[in-house]
């Protein structure tokens, strides 16, 4: 059975930005399908009040039919909770009204109006580190990339764990790949300059000792315009990895449900074993330590950023260092 465009609203809730764009473009496209004159309204809810929501709502004097997109709808103004659940619940049947959620509590009292009233919805989850391979599979699939062993897992390494980017990456290989078929060597063909000031090879390079490489790539990264709280979080990100495998590791789990567990893509799994070898619950201790005093410090505690993230590293070799 068709889902009904017109007469109905779609509530797309989700921090995930690039599959709530994606679900909201879907839903344009079909509303163009079918009544191919349809007017498109974009809004933002903040600062949106009853009479221009009603205005747009309620018909157009240039079009029979609209579609009408409300942006983050947690900053609609509490006034306007009733207004607006009562129209998606019964919508005009020439309009398509969208509804915009990032998640979180924000705007709960809109939210729950809105699922009492059964307003169909469209999830924008997070993508967990854990399921990023296999996001970047069902990615390639849409672009009709083919990929080679190891190509998740090298994509990710140079790209990051941002969906955007990755799905952007791979589109772009798509056009440049004539043969369709993605391999590790093509990622490091096109993305090696990126992945070698990466946050992520940044904290690699400190979880395997390599305190010297860190510095360098650290010093390149910053002076190619990587945030300095990009480079806190992902190390942050590998020492939390690294606690949890050590808590995790006597259990004899699956591989899966261990990178679930530790909330890391299943290729990260052996790396993280052969780390935790030179990194005991102590030194652990002291990095997070160490990464929060230099987080503290580059989001606003020091007047020199860089000089906390070298200091930070330092730390950090040092701590592994006293570990083994």
């Amino acid at each position: 059975m068709t889902k009904a465009i017109f007469g109905a609203t779609l509530f797309v809730q989700g921090p995930e930005a690039l599959l709530a764009e994606r679900a909201v473009r879907h839903q344009v496209l079909a509303a163009r399908r079918e009544r191919p004159g349809v007017e498109v309204t974009h809004l933002d809810a903040e600062g949106l009040d009853s009479g221009t929501f009603s205005e747009v709502t309620g018909g157009s004097l240039f079009s029979e039919s609209q579609v009408v997109i409300i942006d983050d709808i947690s900053r609609l103004d509490q006034s306007l909770f009733d207004l607006v659940a009562a129209t998606a619940i019964t919508t005009p049947e020439d309009l398509a009204l969208v509804l915009v959620h990032p998640g979180g509590v924000k705007g709960k009292g809109l939210v729950d109006k809105l699922k009492k009233g059964k307003v169909p919805t469209t999830e924008a989850a997070a993508i967990k580190p854990w399921k990023l391979p296999e996001f970047v599979t069902a990615e390639a699939r849409r672009v009709r990339l083919q990929l080679e062993p190891g190509a998740e897992a090298a994509l990710i390494q140079a790209i990051g764990t941002d969906a955007r980017a990755l799905a952007s990456a791979l589109e772009q290989l798509a056009v440049d790949l004539p043969e369709g078929r993605l391999g590790p060597d093509h990622v490091a063909q096109y993305f090696a300059g990126r992945a070698e000031v990466s946050s992520f090879s940044i904290a690699d390079d400190i979880m395997g000792g390599q305190t010297g490489e860190a510095l360098l790539k650290l010093r390149w990264a910053l002076d190619t315009g990587v945030a300095p709280v990009l480079i806190t979080s992902a190390i942050a990100g590998s020492l939390r990895a690294l606690g949890k495998y050590h808590d995790l590791r006597s259990q004899r789990m699956p591989e899966p449900e261990l990178a679930r567990q530790m909330g890391v893509p299943p290729f990260k799994v052996k790396q993280v074993a052969q780390q935790s070898r030179s990194w005991t619950p102590t030194a652990i201790a002291q990095g997070v330590r160490a990464v929060a005093k230099a987080d503290a410090a580059v989001k606003g505690a020091a007047h020199d950023p860089a000089f906390a993230l070298e200091q930070m590293v330092a730390a950090l070799g040092a701590a592994r260092a006293g570990g083994r």
